[in-house]
């Protein structure tokens, strides 16, 4: 959190399957991946993956649920975020909703409206449904 080139080792872990979506861009609807991606538009639907990360950054904006085992925030949330390892919130976060998390690291000056809820080791895994197959 502390280090600037922390941001590159988190994405370059995903190497291949990092998707972006970029400043100015509008995506309305739910969106379900494998690897990384990084938020610097306006997402208006529900993130989630079973094995990567999510970063919001400072410009990006998301209006629903995000659900990765990796979560990064710098920009805007409002809706429940469920990060089952790791939730990293930067000074400029902004989150209306609750954070549910396995480790959280939190930068003075980030802003929440809602509850943290500590998950137990048991209640870690995200499972991604069964309906949904990655591998096509």
């Amino acid at each position: 959190m502390w280090s600037k080139d922390k941001s590159k080792t988190d994405l370059q872990r995903f190497s291949g399957k990092t998707s972006l979506i970029a400043t100015g861009a509008e995506l309305c609807g739910d969106l379900r991946f494998q690897g990384a991606v990084q938020i610097d538009g306006r997402m208006n639907g529900n993130v989630q993956t079973g094995d990567g990360m999510v970063r919001v950054s400072v410009e990006g904006q998301v209006e629903g649920e995000i659900r990765a085992p990796h979560i990064v925030i710098d920009g805007e949330v409002i809706g429940d975020v469920h990060a089952s390892e790791h939730l990293e919130l930067g000074a400029r976060a902004r989150v209306r909703g609750n954070l549910y998390y396995g480790l959280m690291e939190m930068a003075m000056g980030a802003q929440i409206e809602g509850r943290l809820c500590h998950l137990k080791d048991g209640q870690r895994p995200l499972e991604l449904p069964e309906s949904l197959d990655l591998a096509q």
